[in-house]
C-alpha cells in the first residue's frame, strides 16, 4: 500500500491542495492489477474497488463525465491509496476482504437482513443435531437453507427418530426422557463408540444429501420383517416414519431433473439501484429465494460480483454449483442455440436417474435433441421405454454440453470471477449460455427486474396517493390544496420541563429541516391552553418578522379549546387568517377525529381514506418530536439539579465539570486528583464526590 509520511492530515488541506496531491499520485499509478481505496476529507475510506490496470481505472474517476451518483462519490474524494496484486483473481479476493475490513460508505455492503435456518451436525465427540441461523466455521456440517424454521424443525424431528444422537447441550449425569422415547442413546450413562456416532452421522448426511429413498427402502424392509415376526407395534412405528418422510420430502416442488445443490443468481439495475435475486435449489428443489436491493455507485457488474463474494465469504454451508449471469445479458441472450453445441454421449445411468427429463424435452427445452431421439426410436423399432431412455440421454448430454460451454466463458471478467470463486470456495461456478441452466438465470434476472419495477411503482403510487390526500384534505376543509401544513404539540409531566414541538409537512411529506422546538417560558404548571397560546404567538411573530412562508393549514394537537386559543392569537393579536384545525385522540391515544370551523365541528373524513392516514402520520410525528425533546430537556435538568445542589458549584463550574468529564456518572467515578486540572482543590473535590455518591460525613444518605 502506498504510504504518506510527513504529509499534513487530510482535514487540514484545502480542496486545491487535495486536487494537486491526487494529480501527482495519478501520474505515478502502475500498469498492474490491484485494489484502490478512496478517502474523504476525514481520511476515512469511502470506496474500495479493483482494477485490471490501476492507472486506467483510477484515472477514469477524475476525467470525463459521470452520472449523478458517481459524481457524488468523486466530490468527496480527497486522497486515495492502492495495493498492487499479482493477478486479477487476487485483486477480486482482496477487494472482498477490504470491504469487510473498512465497510466503505459507497460500496455494496452485505446486510444480514434475513437469515435462513440450517440443520447442523456439531463437531463434537458426541455430536448433536440442531437447527441454527448462525453459520460459523467450526468444522460442523451444515445443510440448507430451509425455507422457514418450521420446515427445518420438522426435518430435524424426523431425523431425531431415525438417528438417536444426543440431545442435551451439556451431558447430564442421568438419562432423560429422550432415551426412554428411543431418540437418544444416552452417552451420559452408556459408552457410545466413535463408530456408532459416525454411522448415525453418515446416515443423516446421506438422508439430507438426497438419499431418503434408500432410507425408505431400508425402513420398508424392516417394517415387513417386524410384521412377519408379529411385532405389529414396531411395524406401526416404522410405517409412521415412512409416512413422515413422504410428508416432509414432498412439500417442495421438484424443478430440475437432478438433485444437485446450487445457488442461482440474477440481477437487474434501474435508476441507480440494483436488485439481486438468489434462488436456492437443494436436492433439485427450489426451496427459497432471497431478494436484496441497494444503491450502487461503481460499475454495475463489478458491484454485483462484489456482492456475490461477500455472500460466501463467511458462509461454510456451500452449494455444489453456483450459476452466475455474464457481464452482458444481451450477449447472453444471443448465445448459440442448443443444436450447435457439441453433444457428447451421455452415461445411460444418468438418463436412468432423470425420470422426469422426458417431459421437459417434450416441452421444447431441447427441441433438436428431442426430435432426433424420437425419429431414431421410430426408425429402429425400439420400444417406447428405449426411445424415452435415448431421448433422456440426448437431453442430459445437451445439458452437460451447456455446462461445458459455460465453464469456459470468453469474457475475461467471467474467467476471473470463476477462477476466484472456485479456488476460494472449492465449488463449481458456471455462466450458463443455453438450455435449462440459462432459463434458471433468466428466471432469477426476471424476478430481480420485477422486484425493482415493483419498488419504483410503489414509490410512485405512494407519491400519487400523498398528492391526492393533500388535495382531498383541502376539499374537506374548503381551503383548496394544503401544500404546507404546520402541526403543534405540547409535552410536559405535571407542568415540569414544559416544551412544544412543531413539524412541517410539504406536499404530504415531512420537511425535517423546517421542524422547530420550543421551551415554554411564561407558563407555570400544566396549562395546555396557555402553552399553546405562547407557542403560536412566538412562531408566527417570527414568521411575520422574518417574512417566512405562511402555512396553508395549522394543526394543533387537541380539541375546541386549543383551536380557539390558536385562532385568537392569529386573528386578534397578529392579524393572520390561516385555517386552523385540531386533531383529538381516543382513549387509546390514537387519532380519532378532525375538528375545524367556527365553532369547531367534526369533519366526517372516512377513517380508511388516504387523507385520514395523512393526518394520523402528522399527529404521530409531532407527538414523537415533542416528547423526544421533552425527554432530552428533562434529562438535562436532572443533571443540572444534581450539580447545582452542591455547595460551591455555580453555573460556570457546572459547565466546566460536564465538559471535562462528559457526564455525572463519570464525575462520580473520578478520583480527587482528577479535579486538579480544572482548578478545583482537594476539599471541594471531596465535597463533590460525597454529594454525588450520596455520602455525608462518611454515612450513606437515606
Amino acid at each position: 500500500m502506498t504510504e504518506e509520511r510527513g504529509e499534513e492530515p487530510l482535514h487540514m488541506r484545502t480542496r486545491e491542495e487535495s486536487e494537486e496531491l491526487i494529480r501527482n499520485k495519478l501520474a505515478l499509478l502502475p500498469d498492474k492489477p490491484g485494489c484502490y481505496l478512496m478517502k474523504n476529507a476525514e481520511g476515512k475510506i469511502i470506496y474500495v474497488g479493483k482494477a485490471k490496470v490501476l492507472k486506467n481505472r483510477v484515472r477514469s474517476y477524475f476525467t470525463g463525465s459521470h452520472d449523478g451518483k458517481t459524481q457524488r462519490l468523486v466530490s468527496e474524494i480527497r486522497d486515495f491509496e492502492y495495493i498492487v496484486t499479482s493477478s486479477n483473481i487476487e485483486a477480486l479476493i482482496l477487494e472482498c476482504n477490504l470491504i469487510k475490513q473498512y465497510y466503505p460508505r459507497y460500496n455494496v455492503l452485505l446486510k444480514d437482513d434475513k437469515s435462513f435456518p440450517y440443520i447442523k451436525i456439531t463437531n463434537e465427540e458426541q455430536p448433536r443435531l440442531e437447527v441454527t441461523r448462525k453459520i460459523i466455521k467450526d468444522k460442523g456440517k451444515y445443510f440448507g437453507p430451509y425455507p422457514n424454521a418450521f420446515a427445518a424443525q420438522e426435518t430435524k424431528k424426523l431425523l431425531d427418530r431415525l438417528y438417536p444422537l444426543r440431545k442435551c447441550k451439556t451431558i447430564p449425569d442421568r438419562v432423560c426422557l429422550y432415551y426412554h422415547l428411543g431418540q437418544c442413546l444416552a452417552p451420559c450413562v452408556h459408552d457410545i463408540t466413535r463408530e456408532q456416532n459416525e454411522e448415525m452421522v453418515q446416515g443423516i448426511v446421506r438422508f439430507l444429501s438426497g438419499g431418503h429413498d434408500q432410507v425408505k427402502k431400508e425402513l420398508s424392509s424392516k417394517m415387513h420383517a417386524a410384521a412377519e415376526e408379529l411385532n405389529f407395534e414396531r411395524a406401526k412405528e416404522l410405517r409412521d416414519l415412512l409416512i413422515n418422510i413422504d410428508a416432509v420430502m414432498e412439500k417442495q416442488k421438484i424443478t430440475t431433473t437432478d438433485v444437485v445443490d446450487r445457488d442461482i443468481f440474477g440481477y437487474a439495475v434501474d435508476k441507480g439501484w440494483m436488485c439481486v435475486q438468489i434462488l436456492y435449489m437443494r436436492q433439485g428443489k427450489l426451496i427459497e429465494r432471497h431478494v436484496t436491493m441497494f444503491p450502487f455507485y461503481g460499475d454495475e457488474y463489478d458491484d454485483f460480483v462484489s456482492y456475490v463474494m461477500q455472500v460466501y465469504s463467511e458462509n461454510p454451508a456451500l452449494p455444489r454449483e453456483i450459476f452466475l449471469p455474464g457481464r452482458s445479458q444481451a450477449a447472453a441472450d444471443t448465445a448459440l442455440p442448443v443444436e450447435s453445441a457439441a453433444v457428447q454421449p451421455a452415461d445411460p445411468s444418468d438418463a436412468a436417474a432423470l425420470p422426469e427429463a422426458a417431459e421437459g424435452a417434450g416441452q421444447g427445452i431441447s427441441p433438436a435433441a428431442g426430435a432426433s431421439g424420437r425419429s431414431f426410436a421410430d426408425a429402429g423399432g425400439r420400444s417406447r421405454r428405449e426411445a424415452a431412455l435415448a431421448e433422456l440421454a440426448d437431453h442430459a448430454a445437451a445439458e452437460e454440453a451447456d455446462l461445458h460451454a459455460a465453464a469456459g466463458p470468453s469474457d475475461s471478467d467471467q474467467k476471473d470471477v470463476k477462477a476466484a470463486l472456485e479456488s476460494w470456495l472449492k465449488v463449481k461456478v458456471y455462466f450458463p449460455q443455453r438450455g435449462l441452466k440459462k432459463q434458471m438465470i433468466e428466471m432469477a434476472t426476471d424476478n430481480a427486474r420485477v422486484g425493482l419495477e415493483e419498488k419504483f411503482r410503489l414509490i410512485e403510487r405512494d407519491a400519487q396517493r400523498t398528492v391526492l390526500a393533500v388535495e382531498q384534505l383541502g376539499s374537506w376543509l374548503g381551503t383548496g390544496p394544503v401544500r404546507r401544513i404546520e402541526a403543534f404539540d405540547n409535552s410536559n409531566i405535571q407542568g415540569s420541563d414544559p416544551v412544544a414541538g412543531m413539524v412541517v409537512f410539504t406536499d404530504g411529506k415531512p420537511d425535517r429541516k423546517e421542524y422547530r422546538k420550543f421551551k415554554i417560558r411564561t407558563v407555570k404548571g400544566p396549562d395546555d391552553y396557555q402553552s399553546m397560546r405562547e407557542v403560536i404567538r412566538r412562531r408566527y411573530e417570527r414568521v411575520l418578522k422574518e417574512n417566512l412562508p405562511l402555512p396553508d393549514l395549522i394543526i394543533v394537537d387537541g380539541g375546541k379549546g386549543q383551536i380557539s386559543v390558536a385562532v385568537d392569537v392569529l386573528e386578534n393579536e397578529l392579524g393572520l387568517f390561516v385555517p386552523v384545525c385540531g386533531l383529538s385522540k381516543d382513549v387509546k391515544h390514537k387519532t380519532a377525529m378532525l375538528l375545524a370551523g367556527d365553532p369547531p365541528q367534526v369533519v366526517p373524513i372516512p377513517r380508511d381514506s388516504q387523507e385520514f392516514y395523512l393526518l394520523h402520520r402528522i399527529q404521530d410525528e409531532v407527538h414523537r418530536y415533542a416528547i423526544t425533546f421533552h425527554r432530552e430537556s428533562r434529562a438535562k435538568s436532572m443533571v443540572v439539579s444534581q450539580l447545582d445542589a452542591i455547595p460551591g458549584i455555580g453555573e460556570k463550574r457546572r459547565k466546566l465539570l460536564l465538559k471535562h468529564f462528559g457526564s455525572v456518572k463519570k464525575i462520580k467515578e473520578a478520583a480527587v486528583e482528577d479535579f486538579r486540572p480544572l482548578g478545583i482543590g482537594e476539599k471541594l473535590a471531596e465535597v463533590i464526590l460525597q454529594s454525588l455518591r450520596g455520602e455525608v460525613e462518611g454515612e450513606p444518605q437515606n
